[in-house]
């Protein structure tokens, strides 16, 4: 008796982990090309019914609701890329053998949940990913520079509190 409760919570634990890799699978905006206008569009899978039904679904796309009625050609795209046109995947292979612009230090693994790495615009002004609209990912990727989450965060700080930073007057003795 005891092995069918062992045998039968493995089955669960199973089925549930499958279930909610499909459902995190389906999380985060994607950007795919629109078939109305060539441009980029930022869309959203439904999780849940991709998890559960196995199809595709849209949740919201950034030309809706004016063009809430379109056939959704667009999900062809998701289902032959290979990361299903994931904006997360996309920009981390856009920093892969980057260096920060300020301190010159490579990005290396960009760690999406503690240390998010930043950009540096045109006009020298840092921004971080969440102010970036997932539609305009292919203007930004060519327009801006990859900045380390240190150079970000000192940098943010010494704007916000200029009163409060002492720039070090003397040579550094460890980089001679």
């Amino acid at each position: 008796m005891t092995w069918l409760i062992v045998l039968a919570t493995i089955v669960v634990v199973g089925l549930a982990a499958y279930f909610f890799s499909r459902v995190a699978a389906g999380r985060g905006p994607r950007l795919v090309e629109c078939p109305e206008n060539d441009e980029p569009a930022a869309v959203s899978v439904n999780a849940v019914k991709a998890a559960v039904g196995g199809r595709l679904e849209l949740s919201r796309c950034s030309r809706w609701p004016e063009r809430g009625q379109c056939g959704r050609e667009c999900l062809t795209q998701i289902e032959r890329s290979d990361d299903g046109c994931l904006v997360r995947t996309m920009v981390t292979s856009w920093y892969d053998g980057k260096s920060c612009v300020m301190c010159g230090r490579a990005i290396g693994d960009v760690d999406w949940l503690d240390r998010k790495p930043a950009l540096a615009g045109p006009d020298g002004g840092l921004r971080q990913w969440q102010e970036v609209a997932p539609e305009t990912l292919p203007t930004v990727l060519a327009t801006h520079r990859p900045v380390c989450f240190d150079c970000y965060v000192s940098e943010t700080f010494r704007q916000q509190h200029p009163e409060l930073v002492i720039d070090n007057p003397w040579p550094d003795a460890t980089r001679q």
